[in-house]
């Protein structure tokens, strides 16, 4: 059998509810996903192609609202679903084995919308998948999956107990491990270079990487801002970033 490297973390025991229709319509469409229930207007629902399978219960506006936090803008659509299957660190390297596809490892990055958004620019740019510290990210929850809109059910996510053993099992497939942090000296383009494979290292919203995520990176690099900021919110910096590996 071929080494699966790192192992992933223990997926949670608990079901998420989605809501709006980008969340719920692409939780239907993936073949991984467990949708264990529906709530929905007749008008949300009208149209809709649901495997019969699924349980269905029609629920006016302010009843879904109820099943959803606070003010969240559900459309209409609710969905009970079961979390996705934890992916090891080896079976994700190997799917971009044969490509240069970027890959993001995010140290720390706890807010559910800032990784929702960079889940979707790393479908945009055709990122091979993230890679997170399970104790340290958020879990699959509706407003990840909203902020999200739909990728979380077409970007590969890796949940790993240890960040630096795994960028050490990520070097050994070939990448190159940037950094991404203020106090660099040089820019993302400048220390590309002619690596093909490149990881892309963000840091926590505020206090950026810990020292011994840097540790573990090849090179540091800091993105070319004016001085009239201190610094990006770290889903633009990914989407950036993203766009500099792709058009390099």
């Amino acid at each position: 059998m071929a080494k699966r490297g790192h192992r992933p973390s223990q997926a949670s025991s608990n079901r998420p509810r989605f809501y709006g229709r980008h969340a719920v319509l692409a939780a239907l469409d993936n073949p991984e996903r467990t949708v264990r229930k529906i709530w929905g207007t007749h008008e949300a629902l009208a149209g809709l192609d649901i495997p019969s399978t699924i349980p269905i219960t029609f629920a006016n506006a302010a009843d879904l609202g109820r099943l959803v936090p606070g003010d969240a803008p559900h459309q209409g659509l609710v969905a009970e679903v079961d979390p996705l299957e934890e992916m090891w660190l080896g079976d994700l390297l190997a799917q971009g084995a044969d490509d240069n596809r970027p890959l993001l490892v995010l140290d720390q990055v706890t807010d559910p919308h800032n990784v929702g958004a960079i889940l979707r620019s790393a479908a945009a740019f055709d990122a091979l998948g993230i890679v997170t510290q399970d104790r340290h990210a958020p879990s699959e929850t509706g407003t990840l999956a909203r902020s999200a809109a739909g990728t979380l059910e077409v970007v590969p996510w890796c949940r790993v107990v240890n960040l630096a053993r795994a960028l050490e099992e990520i070097a050994e497939a070939g990448y190159w491990r940037i950094g991404l942090t203020g106090h660099a000296k040089g820019t993302l383009a400048q220390v590309m270079g002619g690596q093909q494979k490149i990881a892309l290292v963000l840091g926590a919203e505020g206090e950026g990487m810990r020292q011994n995520t840097e540790a573990h990176c090849d090179e540091l690099a800091k993105l070319p801002i004016s001085d009239k900021v201190e610094s990006l919110n770290v889903s633009n910096a990914a989407a950036i970033a993203l766009y500099a590996v792709t058009v390099r």
